[in-house]
């Protein structure tokens, strides 16, 4: 079907709920502790294993009844849940009500990526995905800044509301525009033995498997960076709220400046040497931080400066290791980018809590745990089968 030129605005807008929603609440970290008690890191890792399990349930109703019911469902759960959080009253409720709002806000991740396949294929799906990359990288970009001044002038609690308007936002917009890309025909009504087989026939697929691990991988390392970094940067280079976001939002502008920059490599470089250069060039920026965290502190761009790097090269990595993840699984792209979704948010609520747990004043965990990752992003790559 033709692409109007407004479908990927509104995919991006879907797509961006998870990283707004995650990004946003980062510099509250320190009032939500001060008010609440515990750690603040519990809350992201509910709200990876919400995404986890909701990718999963996501993927298979999309195959099972289209795109649009899905997604309507997953976004207004995903604006009840935000008001759950904002009237919160202690960390245990909020880290709950984050459950549910991943739960719901899965939708928006999982079915665009559907929706993607079902539209393209090959390179120009990974157009497709890069202008969607662009567009949910503005969220990254706004939300710390965001967040940290709304919180400074309303406390924690409005950035839950602001949330609450996103979501619904989100909801109308694809009752009124979304068209649904699946048509009634090539919808999968399934039992759930059948559903059973078409994932161990999806997770038996030798590429699939590498594709997913390498942007998994990347991914995590992006969580334990997430769940790091305001402690790194607020309470041990002590910088302020807004100058987190500020820094986060330079950060992430590298990561959409290089999803722009990846459709001109493709043409003249290919995916498979565009995918293992940025693999490498993201293992080599963990190292040089992982350097700096043992040796240093030597001041904050110590750290800054490499996780800019991190950040530009998983920019190329993030939409082509999707896109070969799913190229070869047209019949069932609900399904795959279910499995990949949940194993992805797995592997980032694991590391989540492990950035927490091995908190310690220093920058370390979160260097060692980041280079962790991008060391097995670069052994799914060697395990990934070429492309003759």
């Amino acid at each position: 079907m033709p692409i109007p030129f407004w479908l990927p605005l509104l995919l991006g807008l879907l797509s961006a709920i998870g990283p707004f929603a995650t990004d946003i609440y980062l510099p509250a970290f320190p009032a939500i502790e001060a008010d609440l008690g515990g750690k603040a890191q519990v809350t992201l890792a509910m709200w990876f294993i919400g995404l986890a399990l909701g990718q999963m349930t996501q993927g298979t109703l999309s195959d099972r009844y289209g795109r649009r019911a899905p997604l309507i469902f997953g976004t207004g759960l995903f604006t009840l849940g935000s008001i759950g959080c904002a009237l919160a009253p202690d960390l245990t409720t909020l880290a709950a009500m984050r459950v549910l709002c991943g739960f719901g806000g899965s939708a928006g991740m999982v079915i665009t990526r559907a929706i993607v396949r079902d539209l393209a294929d090959g390179q120009a799906a990974a157009r497709l995905m890069s202008r969607l990359t662009l567009i949910m990288g503005v969220g990254p970009i706004l939300a710390p800044t965001l967040g940290g001044v709304v919180m400074s002038a309303f406390g924690w609690q409005a950035i839950f509301w602001i949330l609450t308007g996103f979501g619904a936002v989100c909801c109308t917009c694809v009752t009124l525009f979304l068209p649904e890309t699946l048509p009634e025909t090539r919808r999968l009504k399934l039992g759930v033995g059948s559903i059973a087989a078409r994932y161990a026939h999806v997770l038996g697929e030798r590429s699939f498997v590498a594709h997913t691990l390498m942007v998994g991988f990347a991914v995590a390392g992006m969580f334990a960076y997430l769940g790091g970094s305001p402690s790194v940067f607020i309470e041990v280079f002590h910088l302020s709220p807004a100058a987190y976001g500020a820094l986060f939002g330079v950060c992430a502008a590298g990561f959409i400046g290089m999803s722009q920059v990846n459709p001109r490599l493709l043409p003249r470089f290919g995916a498979e040497r565009v995918m293992r250069v940025s693999v490498r060039v993201y293992l080599t920026a963990t190292v040089v931080m992982l350097g700096m965290a043992i040796a240093g502190p030597f001041g904050f761009l110590s750290i800054a400066v490499p996780i800019f790097f991190c950040m530009s090269s998983q920019g190329i990595t993030m939409p082509n290791t999707v896109v070969g993840a799913l190229s070869r699984h047209a019949a069932q792209a609900g399904a795959a980018s279910a499995l990949m979704g949940t194993l992805h948010f797995s592997l980032g609520a694991v590391s989540g809590l492990a950035v927490g747990i091995l908190a310690n004043g220093t920058a370390l965990p979160m260097a060692a745990l980041m280079f962790c990752c991008a060391g097995c992003a670069v052994v799914a790559d060697l395990c990934r089968p070429k492309r003759q």
